[in-house]
């Protein structure tokens, strides 16, 4: 299962090796051993899932610590455009975000470390998408920063005038006035 670095320290892109026959395919999605001999040594207690239609917008979410969360996304059916942002104080990215295609055909994978904001768009019809989750939900812990902030500028890969964004998620500050206690710490 091959990991590859993105030009934001802690981000990784994971490729799982599939195998395909007349039957279909299998792949191993996650093992724990693999993971921490890539030096992803998190614990995943909790898996999310969600169905959205074309143009729709989750995020930008994270929580707070101390349940701040790493995540592992994945797509199993459609595609999304995933972002993180680096909201790290002292990072050298700190306010960088990377964007990558995440779909049921390509089985890309996104882990996403503790100390970023996460969200997606999708590309697709519809898309449902399973993102593995280190600590468990933590309403008092929630943070976000608007989708659509200036400074940030993402490229969401669909026609903004159609996004559908919940009510919650456009209330969210811009990444200047957003809530953050992560820390770099340089590895």
């Amino acid at each position: 299962m091959p990991f590859r670095t993105t030009a934001i320290e802690g981000l990784f892109v994971v490729e799982p090796n599939v195998f395909e026959d007349s039957r279909g395919y299998f792949f191993e999605a996650y093992n724990q051993t693999t993971f921490q001999e890539n030096g992803i040594t998190c614990l995943f207690l909790q898996d999310n899932q969600s169905k959205s239609s074309y143009g729709v917008i989750r995020g930008l979410h994270y929580q707070l610590n101390p349940h701040a969360q790493s995540k592992l996304v994945r797509v199993l059916e459609g595609t999304i455009y995933d972002v993180a942002v680096d909201i790290r104080k002292g990072s050298p990215t700190y306010g960088q975000h990377f964007g990558i295609e995440l779909s049921a055909d390509n089985k890309k994978q996104l882990f996403i470390p503790a100390g970023f904001a996460h969200g997606f768009s999708v590309l697709s019809e519809t898309a449902i998408v399973l993102y593995k989750c280190e600590a468990l939900y933590s309403k008092q812990s929630e943070g976000g920063i608007c989708f659509d902030d200036a400074d940030l500028q993402i490229d969401w890969k669909i026609d903004l005038s159609k996004a559908v964004v919940s009510d919650k998620d456009r209330q969210l500050p811009p990444f200047k006035e957003a809530v953050s206690n992560f820390e770099y710490q340089k590895k």
